[in-house]
C-alpha cells in the first residue's frame, strides 16, 4: 500500500490479538477494502467473497484458492459458503465479511446489512471486530480515472462479544449494533489522525 501512495491510520478502541479468532466486519466502498483490510488485522483470516472475481486472469487463481467463493444469486452457494465459514471458524480461522454483501452505489453512505456474518458469530460465539473505511471510496472508487493517493484512516470499535443467548435474538442484536457502530462513525467522520 505504501508503494502505491497510501498511508494507513488506525483509531483503535479495541486491539485484536494475533492468536485470536474474530470476525471482522467492516463497510465495503473500493477495491482498496481488501487489502487495507490485510495492513490492519494481525490475525488469520479468510474472506468470504463474490465467486465473479475468481474469473479474473491471475488474480482468480489465488483469490479461488484462498477464500471462501459465494454466488449471491443462488440461495445453494449462499448455505454451502455459509457452512465454509462455519467449518473454518471450527478450525479457528477467522473470517472477514463486508455485511453490507457488496460495495453499494457512491450515493449510498452505509447499505443494509445481511445476517450472515452476525448469524456465524452467534452460532459459533466468534467476536465481532466492527470498523469503519473512512477513505477508500473517496481515494479509489469504482471508477478506473477517478484513483489517487491519499490517507486511509480506520476506526476499530469496540469489539461485539456473542453473549451465548437465544441465537436468533442475538443475531439481530449484533447486527443492529454492528451497523449503529459504522453508521454513526461515517455519519460524524474520523477523529483527528
Amino acid at each position: 500500500m505504501f508503494l502505491c501512495g497510501y498511508r494507513v491510520s488506525v483509531d483503535w478502541h479495541e486491539k485484536p490479538k494475533a492468536d485470536g479468532q474474530y470476525i471482522i466486519c467492516a463497510n465495503h466502498t473500493s477495491m482498496l477494502d481488501i487489502m487495507l483490510t490485510f495492513a490492519i488485522f494481525p490475525f488469520p483470516f479468510l474472506f468470504i467473497g463474490k465467486a465473479e472475481l475468481a474469473k479474473l486472469p491471475i488474480f482468480g487463481y489465488f483469490y479461488r484458492r484462498t477464500n471462501i467463493l459465494v454466488d449471491r444469486s443462488s440461495l445453494a452457494s449462499r448455505r454451502k459458503s455459509f457452512d465454509a465459514a462455519g467449518e473454518k471458524l471450527k478450525e479457528g480461522l477467522g473470517i472477514c465479511i463486508y455485511p453490507e454483501g457488496m460495495a453499494p452505489r457512491a450515493d449510498v453512505l452505509l447499505a443494509p446489512f445481511k445476517t450472515g456474518a452476525f448469524r456465524l458469530a452467534a452460532d459459533n460465539q466468534v467476536t465481532i471486530i466492527p470498523a469503519t473505511f473512512f477513505d477508500c471510496k473517496r481515494l479509489l472508487p469504482y471508477d478506473i480515472f477517478r484513483g489517487k493517493p491519499g490517507k486511509l484512516r480506520v476506526e476499530v470499535h469496540p469489539f461485539l462479544v456473542p453473549s451465548g443467548g437465544d441465537k436468533k435474538a442475538e443475531t439481530n442484536s449484533l447486527k443492529e449494533q454492528c451497523y449503529q457502530l459504522i453508521l454513526q462513525a461515517l455519519q460524524r467522520g474520523p477523529k483527528a489522525q
